[in-house]
């Protein structure tokens, strides 16, 4: 019998964001992330055909909450995807409120784009997917799955849960795929959290398994020490207090707001940062965030289980939650003397975007970045030293002090996905989910060197799993 196990990659091929991976076993086929392309002008890939029929999939296995890992799934379902959805319940949790916010954000978008096409004669396009259609596609979210479960997913295929470190309910996810007398293992690195960090457990290491899909998002690249990033946010925030400006931090809703609040807190508490200064979280999304790490222990680190017990550790004295848009103007008032985070942190959209507009221009304040920012996006603009930038229509010069801390990443960096790979054998390391001349083409030349084989897929590729 000819084998029938196969691998393609639907997104994250030669680039970083739109996770989506096919995996058919025989007749069955099942689909790892369904992710929206972002940033660099790829929009329009969200548009573009799957790659395979959505009504074919049997079951969407999901790594984890970011929207470029779960924001196709209401295009999916609009298509004709009627199989379950299975992840780990925090996963379920945040992934509710990143797709009712982007829907609400695709509807947005496409009628200020509508009113524009229409004045040009053109015919608008309607948005990718609709709140009616995210809130559909929840119902296909089936019972939760346990770290370290072993569940049956689909005919002839099993799937494994393994902690992934990245943000709360991240996992990676190890297949065993039995087709006739052929049985092949293949791992999904998921996106990997970077080892060390506060709140979240390290990355359970890489199991024995066939195949590994694996994340090069930082595969060029270690990081900063974090102690060293966190005292440099610290003196980020005095210098800028110093001066007389307010300090806006580009932040990712789904743990990187929760960890810089983490910080905040115990810099506060520790008097290196004034005690009662002003910090605004505005991010609707960041604040539900939030409330869902309170609700979700088994995902912690027992060090942080134990410090819950005693105080909150994302709360300060002049902790603002601001969930409305008055609220968000208001901020916009304030001169001097203010921590800002708001979403989104690549500033592709969102509030930010409105706070960069009113303090980009002004030398006595700063711009904090603190994760990843792609090709092509606000974020890499300003961090590459752009001395102007298009925001809301208007042409803005950058005079704030522009600092790029890469230490509080949630991604692992170069050592650390090597690390957990470990020294298994592998019959080939499947590279996704990173810039193709960076981090793809740094850790295949490293894998080169220690005898493990490996690829690139390209977008829509299938490879035989052998």
């Amino acid at each position: 019998m000819n084998p029938r196990i196969t691998y393609s990659a639907h997104g994250a091929a030669k680039q970083v964001t739109g996770s989506c991976h096919l995996v058919t076993c025989g007749d069955t086929r099942v689909l790892v992330d369904c992710g929206l392309f972002q940033g660099g002008g790829l929009d329009d890939l969200n548009f573009e055909p799957f790659g395979f029929e959505p009504a074919s999939i049997d079951v969407l296995l999901l790594t984890h909450a970011h929207l470029d890992h779960c924001g196709r799934i209401p295009r999916l379902v609009r298509q004709g995807f009627r199989g379950r959805i299975l992840a780990t319940a925090a996963t379920r949790d945040l992934a509710r409120i990143v797709l009712l916010d982007a829907a609400g954000l695709q509807e947005e978008d496409a009628a200020r784009a509508e009113r524009s096409d229409r004045r040009r004669g053109e015919r608008p396009r309607p948005p990718l997917f609709t709140l009616d259609d995210a809130f559909h596609s929840l119902d296909f979210f089936d019972t939760p799955v346990a770290y370290g479960q072993t569940v049956p997913v689909a005919p002839g295929v099993r799937a494994r849960f393994l902690d992934a470190g990245h943000i709360l309910g991240s996992a990676s996810i190890l297949l065993t795929l039995t087709d006739a007398e052929q049985v092949r293992t293949i791992l999904f690195s998921g996106d990997l959290g970077n080892p060390g960090r506060p709140i979240l457990r390290d990355p359970a290491p890489a199991p024995e398994a066939d195949y590994v899909v694996m994340e090069t998002t930082y595969g060029d690249r270690p990081h900063r020490a974090l102690p060293d990033s966190v005292d440099e946010l610290h003196r980020a925030i005095r210098d800028t207090f110093a001066r007389g400006g307010n300090v806006i931090v580009p932040t990712f809703a789904l743990e990187r707001a929760q960890e810089i609040l983490y910080y905040l807190h115990g810099g506060a508490a520790a008097g290196k940062l004034p005690p009662h200064m002003s910090v605004f979280l505005d991010s609707p999304m960041a604040i539900s965030a939030t409330e869902i790490f309170r609700r979700h222990p088994e995902c912690f680190d027992r060090p942080f289980l134990d410090q819950l017990r005693d105080s909150d550790p994302f709360a300060m004295p002049g902790l603002r939650f601001t969930r409305d848009v008055a609220q968000s103007m208001a901020i916009n008032r304030i001169e001097r003397g203010a921590v800002i985070l708001a979403g989104s942190g690549m500033c592709t959209g969102g509030r930010v975007r409105h706070h960069l507009k009113h303090n980009l221009w002004r030398e006595r304040c700063s711009i904090v970045f603190v994760g990843y920012a792609a090709e092509g996006t606000l974020a890499r603009r300003i961090v590459d030293g752009a001395k102007s930038v298009r925001l809301l229509g208007e042409e803005i010069q950058v005079r704030a002090q522009v600092w790029t801390i890469n230490g509080f990443s949630a991604h692992a960096g170069q050592g650390a996905l090597l690390d957990w790979l470990g020294t298994t054998p592998r019959r080939k390391v499947f590279l996704v989910h990173g810039e193709y001349e960076r981090g793809m083409t740094a850790m295949a030349r490293v894998l080169e060197q220690r005898g493990i084989a490996s690829q690139m897929p390209g977008m829509h590729e299938p490879i035989l799993l052998a």
